[in-house]
């Protein structure tokens, strides 16, 4: 593969960042773009997760905080509870914030942060390597959430242990570590040729529904996705021409949503034609399904055999029917 280099410049960035976590004096200062007044909320990272920890009015279009917190650590401004939230890297250093709510705060500045700027340079290359970019940067919290947040859904559990091996100690006792260290024993409890786990969640109608039930009968598809995800939206179409074509030769959908808002996720369902079983915890990212078979991205599926057994997993597109009438076509054969 080809090998990605940091430049000099953000690397001399990364010596300065460090995994050891202190109690310190948190102090932002900053402006918003064309409002004058109004709320900004501080917001803690957790598991994808916003969670508002504090909020300070917007005076004169400027704001400020001033609180003890972990850091450094990842934290996040938004104008809005709800909506998309500005991803902050902060160490120990005074920062000074442009908050510019538009484009889902692309066009927001921060200043005084060495490890948002270090963060800033990542996502502006192409085709990084994640292991190149850890030994350029051991210590810094970026190696950490990078291999936790952009990496793991892609990597196989030997990949993921390979690479936490090359992060500094300092950073084994974060919480995008400890997560990564579980996920590589889900995945392993998951891959093809293992059975499925069983679980239980509520359906559409609150009623629980216990995915083993589904099973036994023909190849089933768990689906994992949601209403506010678009790729899992543009997939919707092809999962109903799928299901169409085969379930009377075998095949059903079982789906559980990482939605949060049972409205949004019951109008999807609707809209876009999803005929077969769903299921929702309503948990977002904290889904216990999700969560007990390691998904870290949607859309997401197992296909799983009659017997329980995951055959194969992330099928989308062609690739699906292909996969299903070979299967369905040996099955007949038989």
């Amino acid at each position: 593969m080809r090998k990605y280099i940091l430049s000099a410049i953000i690397f001399s960035l990364a010596l300065a960042s460090c995994g050891e976590k202190t109690k310190s004096g948190l102090t932002i200062s900053g402006v918003v773009e064309n409002i004058p007044s109004g709320t900004v909320y501080l917001q803690k990272f957790n598991n994808k997760m916003y969670h508002v920890i504090d909020s300070a009015k917007i005076e004169n279009g400027q704001f400020s905080f001033s609180k003890e917190v972990a850091l450094p650590e990842i934290y996040a401004l938004s104008l809005d509870t709800i909506k998309s939230s500005l991803l902050l890297f902060l160490d120990n250093n005074p920062v000074t914030i442009k908050l510019d709510s538009s484009s889902y705060y692309r066009n927001s500045t921060v200043t005084g942060s060495e490890l948002q700027d270090l963060f800033v340079a990542y996502k502006a290359q192409k085709g990084v390597e994640i292991s190149d970019f850890i030994k350029q940067n051991p210590k810094s919290l970026v190696s950490a959430y990078v291999l936790y947040r952009d990496f793991s859904y892609r990597l196989s559990p030997e990949e993921i242990k390979s690479n936490i091996a090359l992060l500094d100690s300092s950073l084994w006792n974060t919480p995008y570590v400890k997560t990564l260290e579980d996920l590589t024993k889900t995945l392993e409890i998951v891959s093809v040729g293992k059975a499925a786990p069983d679980f239980t969640a509520n359906n559409t109608e609150g009623n629980p529904i216990k995915f083993s039930d589904q099973l036994g009968k023909g190849y089933v598809l768990l689906d994992f996705w949601a209403s506010w995800c678009g790729p899992c939206r543009r997939e919707n179409p092809n999962l109903v021409k799928v299901y169409d074509k085969y379930k009377d030769k075998g095949f059903n959908i079982f789906a559980v949503s990482l939605d949060k808002d049972k409205n949004g996720w019951l109008k999807a369902i609707e809209k876009d034609n999803l005929t077969w079983t769903h299921v929702s915890d309503l948990l977002f990212w904290d889904s216990q399904p999700a969560k007990l078979y390691g998904v870290r991205a949607i859309p997401a599926n197992f296909l799983i055999d009659k017997d329980g057994v995951i055959v194969a997993k992330n099928l989308r597109g062609e690739e699906l029917d292909k996969v299903l009438n070979e299967f369905l076509t040996s099955k007949e054969k038989l």
